[in-house]
């Protein structure tokens, strides 16, 4: 059937998934359907319990077979109704609620089932709608001059006589009383073999063989629509991100997703496998036993290797009942948590590294400044002591408000909002110069050098300031990574339309596993040489941030564990402002 008509046998109710289904929504109305669908093959839609719809009982010697047999059953029904009313032709025509036609479907006699689309006609007109409506046989003797049939269209099918009789579906109680009457279609028997004319006999006997038809096709009908229903929701049950594994009592695997497939390394359909057998993850294993045993078991958290990466599950499960309470089996849903595990273990690094960057200053501001309040009456320290003291204290707060800076401006990224640049043009050369004098004055440890290879443009497209901060912050991080006596090298070179810098160091270098993580936020390279160095993880995202964001451009590391690093970036000379002021306020909306 093309069409969707309206169940007309009732079956046992099930859950509907309806809003935004949960993966547990999902299994529990897959395992509902397998249960009907299981049902419906074994032919037992006509035995349900009180108030459920039964099938008319048969009255003819024309047995239902199972549902897996209707079509062949329906058309061989067909034949025998040709026989028995010496028809050359039968069709039926099943009502189809969304174009609100009545449509020839098959199985047909004596017309190709190809040529069924003719037998097309709104159930307000023709022959075949008055019978739909109304629910009484019609029987005409001549197509040709009977207005009736002008709209069925029956001459183009050389037809010239013949009786129309209403398929219809009774619900009946416990006590075999009609309750409701539902028409699905009507039954056409066309020409009289012999030159004979249809009677008031061959009107019953159709009536009766109709009642058969009806009960075919309204099983029929809901056997479809229950696989179809099925088959969509085994569509979204495949895409799931979560992994989803349904087992049966019989410790079987009934269905398993192309996640959950991924997960255990599952190459091959294990599909009706012991789960026991083919799984090799021994906690999973338990967890499933223990399920199907009926206890009720706290979620738990495996770990699998993946791509030569280890992940981490949680696994959840939830045992799968009908309508009886009779187990249909066990689902397990697995949830990647790795990032989020991951990220847990960076914000506690963080706050640990943050609390320590806060004390350091705090501590070193307090100790000044209690040393120069308590010298204050007693003229103890020189003038040189005392500026040296205060140097120190306002370094410290320098140091302090861009802890805040970097915190305040990681939150507002975070939060979908820009940094609100300010574009100018300015001179690259200026800045870099100011730039590495900042830093030789800041530090006595290492030497910064500049190197420009060719000859810089006289001007660039940018924010000043934030281009400053970020080759600030590259370069403070070589600084703290390398050795005391390391140089680091600031170099510049145009590339087309484009200025590449870098800023390289002979620092301890990257592991190769870090370089493509080195930009998210907390993110620090814990090892033996780097333990003691302090930072908050926040100063690479910012740059990130300010580079691809604020300048449109790209920015990424190369290095090699022992040898040093150089974090290298490319911007346009002629910033397109109002595509960075675009990408920045979609940042804000």
């Amino acid at each position: 059937m093309e069409s969707r008509a309206t169940k007309i046998v009732e079956t046992v109710p099930m859950t509907p998934v309806s809003g935004t289904p949960t993966p547990e929504d999902l299994v529990q109305r897959i395992a509902e359907l397998e249960a009907e669908n299981q049902r419906l093959r074994s032919g037992e839609a006509g035995r349900a319990d009180a108030g459920s719809a039964r099938p008319v009982p048969m009255e003819s010697s024309v047995d239902v077979a199972p549902i897996q047999e209707g079509d062949v059953t329906l058309r061989r029904l067909v034949q025998r109704i040709a026989m028995i009313l010496q028809a050359e032709k039968i069709v039926i025509m099943f009502y189809d609620r969304e174009s609100g036609e009545l449509r020839g479907i098959p199985p047909a006699y004596g017309v190709d089932d190809t040529k069924l689309d003719h037998f097309r006609v709104r159930a307000t007109q023709g022959v075949s709608g008055e019978v739909f409506r109304g629910g009484e046989p019609v029987i005409f003797h001549n197509a040709a001059v009977d207005d009736r049939t002008r709209k069925d269209m029956v001459s183009l099918m050389h037809v010239h006589n013949g009786i129309t009789v209403p398929l219809i579906i009774e619900k009946r109680d416990e006590e075999n009383r009609v309750t409701e009457r539902t028409t699905i279609g009507v039954l056409h028997a066309f020409n009289k073999r012999h030159g004979e004319d249809f009677n008031d006999e061959d009107v019953r006997l159709l009536e009766r063989m109709a009642r058969n038809v009806s009960s075919i096709i309204a099983n029929l009908q809901l056997y479809r629509e229950v696989v179809e229903e099925r088959e969509e929701l085994l569509q979204t049950f495949e895409s799931l991100t979560s992994g989803l594994i349904l087992v049966s009592p019989d410790k079987k695997i009934s269905q398993m997703n192309a996640t959950a497939r991924s997960i255990f390394g599952v190459e091959v359909d294990i599909v009706g496998q012991r789960y026991d057998e083919k799984l090799d993850a021994p906690k999973v294993v338990s967890f499933f036993d223990r399920g199907l045993m009926g206890a009720d078991i706290p979620p738990i958290e495996i770990e699998v290797e993946r791509n030569s990466q280890e992940r981490v599950y949680t696994v959840q499960g939830a045992a799968v009942k009908n309508e009886d309470g009779k187990t249909l089996g066990f689902v397990t849903i697995f949830n990647d948590i790795t990032d989020q595990k991951n990220l847990d273990k960076m914000k506690s690094s963080f706050v640990a590294m943050a609390s320590h960057e806060l004390r350091t200053p705090l501590t070193a501001i307090k100790g000044f400044s209690t040393t120069l309040l308590e010298g204050v009456d007693g003229d103890f320290y020189s003038k040189d002591d005392q500026k040296e003291f205060l140097g120190i204290v306002v370094h410290e707060c320098d140091r302090l408000r861009r802890l805040i800076d970097d915190l305040l401006n990681t939150a507002r990224i975070e939060a979908g909002q820009s940094l609100k640049p300010n574009y100018t043009r300015f001179s690259l050369e200026d800045l870099l110069d100011k730039v590495v004098m900042v830093q030789n004055q800041a530090s006595t440890r290492h030497k910064v050098f500049k190197k420009v290879q060719g000859d810089l443009p006289a001007s660039l497209i940018g924010d000043e300031d934030k281009f400053d901060q970020i080759l600030t912050n590259l370069l403070n991080n070589a600084i703290k990574y390398s050795p005391e006596g390391g140089d680091v090298l600031v170099h510049a070179r145009v590339d087309g339309n484009e200025i590449e810098l870098g800023v390289e160091d002979q620092g301890i270098g990257i592991p190769a596993e870090h370089l493509g993580k080195v930009f998210e936020k907390f993110h620090r390279v814990n090892n033996e040489d780097n333990r003691k160095i302090y930072g908050t993880g926040l100063g690479l995202f910012l740059v990130k941030h300010l580079v691809e964001d604020v300048h449109l451009g790209k920015i990424w590391v190369e290095s090699e564990v022992g040898k040093g690093s150089t974090f290298k970036f490319r911007v346009p000379i002629e910033l397109d402002i109002e595509e960075a002021k675009r990408r920045n306020d979609e940042m804000d909306s």
